[in-house]
C-alpha cells in the first residue's frame, strides 16, 4: 500500500440473525441496509431476503477513506436496516458506527442478532457508536458516565 493510498475502513460489518413477529419466523421478508457516505452525498444500499427459518446475512460494508491519513475529521458513519413484511416496513436498525474497524459494532466479535419487529426500540451505545434497534446482540453498552452518579 502507498503512502497515498486511502486507507480501507469498514462502514457497517457483515450482519447475520434471525427476525421475528409475535414469536414466529418472518419467513420471505425483505431486509435493506443502507450505509451513508456523508463526504460524498451518497449511500450504499443492499437487499436479502430471509430464508425459511427467517434467517438473513450481509457482507461487510467497507470503503476507502483519506480520514485520519492526510484528512482531518471525525469517522462517523450513519447505518440503517429496514424490513418489510406483511405490507408493513419496519426500521428496525438505525446507528451511527464510530470506529473503523470491523465488528466494532460488537466489540470485536461476529455481529449476529435476533431482531423482533413487535419489541419496542432500546437505545444502546457500543464503541462510542449509538444505535437504537429492535435487534438484541448480546453486547455489553457503553458506560455512560453523566456526571450525577454521585448524588
Amino acid at each position: 500500500m502507498s503512502l497515498f493510498e486511502p486507507k480501507k475502513v469498514c462502514l457497517f460489518s457483515a450482519i447475520s440473525g434471525v427476525i421475528t413477529l409475535n414469536g414466529e419466523p418472518v419467513k420471505g421478508a425483505h431486509v435493506k441496509r443502507v450505509v451513508e457516505k456523508f463526504y460524498s452525498s451518497g449511500h450504499n444500499t443492499d437487499e436479502t431476503m430471509t430464508d425459511d427459518r427467517s434467517y438473513f446475512e450481509m457482507p461487510a460494508v467497507f470503503d476507502q477513506s483519506w480520514l485520519g491519513k492526510f484528512l482531518p475529521g471525525e469517522f462517523v458513519f450513519p447505518q440503517q436496516i429496514f424490513v418489510t413484511y406483511g405490507g408493513e416496513e419496519y426500521k428496525i436498525w438505525e446507528g451511527v458506527k464510530r470506529t473503523r474497524e470491523e465488528n466494532a459494532e460488537a466489540r470485536g466479535h461476529k455481529l449476529v442478532v435476533q431482531c423482533n419487529l413487535d419489541s419496542e426500540p432500546q437505545a444502546i451505545v457500543v464503541e462510542g457508536g449509538f444505535y437504537y434497534t429492535q435487534c438484541n446482540w448480546g453486547v455489553e453498552a457503553d458506560k455512560v458516565v453523566t456526571g450525577f452518579e454521585n448524588e
